[in-house]
């Protein structure tokens, strides 16, 4: 009689070979000695399985514990109580990688007990807990969302140099490089060069990481962050910019809801949902309605918050955009309300209490930027490569940045910005 084919499978694939001999392969999760035989439950990049193990075999483990690469072959049987409903009676067990020191952190258990500062310092082994592992799978389906929307509408994905040599934003939050003997910065935005691109594509977007040079230890901000960048060309005015923000929102929550169910129901996640226009407020009603001050040139974090409870209240809605920001406040490139040359055709969009984009119109004209400059008493020089494009011909455009990590926090109803940031740089850490 001839043996039975072994088939690889990962162990998602678990249950649909009961009946079958499969090899499983991946990382020695938990272990269960039941004195005649052992409980294995074995990791893969798509999931756990659990394995039954004899006594003789198990021992051909020795000291190998937990995080140690194995591969195991064996036959698929029903059984109620395991998970996914099937398991393997293993006959071969192979040792790949031995791991015999104690583990800083346990990650066999559901929960993960460790605290901020322990999941950062030993990032390379805390991401592999289900839980965290489970944070980043809808960090790729998010920005896998954002890709096929934009696809879906004609936009072309660019990648833009992160070695610029003047700040995009102007001001000193920029970090400065030595660049072949001259002064060189990391990227604060795309902005210029997906500004640029329009001129080219007239549709653009980018994912990719920015720099921020802010010495600050907040829970909602970081140094490095990957930027959702948009752009696009002929609008009418922010409001378009606006529209196209809200339909990338929904494709982005869609392929969440498809592609992430067992994600979300493991981190106990509950979508929300986009309307088809979400609730708008100006700037100077927004702020009479939280009661802040009048002078003000921004919304505080406590008035956000504010305005997502009211937002939530009255309209039922977890988004609220905020517009006409005062232009003093907003970078030299945005376009003033034509009607309120002291207010600019810009937004925010706050999500559960929190700016989660910015956007707006910028400029198309080159007149204009030379004015823009010189309003906010910066020198054309620098920025000449930029302004290279509207010398020759730009149409009305607009676009948004969708801060990525701040998209997971709010979703997740992180404290801290860190814990949904693969390995984040901050003030205070530059490793893992």
């Amino acid at each position: 009689m001839k043996p039975r084919q072994t088939i690889p499978i990962r162990t998602t694939a678990l249950a649909s070979h009961v009946g079958a001999e499969v090899q499983l392969q991946g990382w020695l999760h938990a272990i269960r000695d039941m004195g005649s035989f052992a409980f294995l439950v074995l990791r893969d990049g798509s999931g756990t399985a659990q394995l039954v193990v004899a006594a003789a075999l198990h021992a051909e483990l020795g000291e190998a514990g937990c995080e140690s690469v194995i591969r195991a072959r064996g036959l698929v049987v029903e059984s109620a109580a395991a998970p996914g409903g099937a398991e393997v009676q293993v006959h071969d067990l192979e040792l790949v990688t031995a791991v015999t020191e104690s583990l800083p952190v346990t990650l066999g258990k559901r929960k993960l007990a460790a605290k901020l500062p322990t999941l950062l310092d030993y990032a390379p082994l805390t991401l592999r807990h289900p839980e965290r592992r489970a944070v980043f799978r809808l960090s790729a389906a998010a920005m896998a969302g954002f890709r096929a929307t934009l696809g879906a509408q004609g936009f072309t994905e660019i990648q833009t140099p992160k070695l610029v040599e003047s700040a995009t934003e102007g001001g000193a939050n920029v970090f400065e490089v030595d660049y072949f003997g001259r002064k060189a910065y990391l990227a604060q935005s795309p902005q210029f060069y997906k500004q640029a691109m329009v001129g080219v594509f007239e549709r653009v977007f980018e994912v990719g990481p920015v720099f921020r040079a802010e010495p600050h230890s907040t829970s909602r901000h970081v140094n490095e962050y990957v930027s959702l960048d948009v752009e696009v060309g002929f609008v009418e005015s922010h409001l378009d910019v606006m529209a196209l923000l809200t339909e990338v929102l929904r494709g982005m929550i869609a392929t969440l809801a498809t592609e992430c169910a067992e994600e979300l129901e493991l981190l106990g996640v509950t979508l929300p949902e986009v309307p088809h226009e979400i609730v708008t407020l100006e700037f100077e009603q927004a702020i009479g309605l939280v009661g802040g001050d009048a002078s003000e040139l921004d919304l505080p974090p406590a008035e956000e918050r504010a305005l997502g409870e009211w937002a939530r209240a009255e309209h039922g809605s977890e988004f609220v955009f905020v517009t006409g920001y005062p232009l003093a406040k907003r970078p030299f490139y945005t376009h003033p309300n034509p009607a309120k040359p002291s207010a600019s055709n810009s937004f925010d969009l706050l999500f559960r209490g929190m700016e989660l984009v910015t956007g707006g119109q910028r400029l198309h004209r080159y007149e204009d930027y030379v004015a823009a400059l010189a309003a906010r008493g910066l020198a054309t020089e620098p920025f000449e490569g930029y302004l290279q494009a509207f010398r020759y011909g730009m149409p009305p455009h607009g676009g948004f940045a969708i801060g990525l990590e701040r998209f997971l926090m709010q979703l997740l109803g992180a404290e801290n910005l860190r814990e949904v940031t693969l390995f984040p740089r901050d003030i205070g850490r530059l490793s893992p």
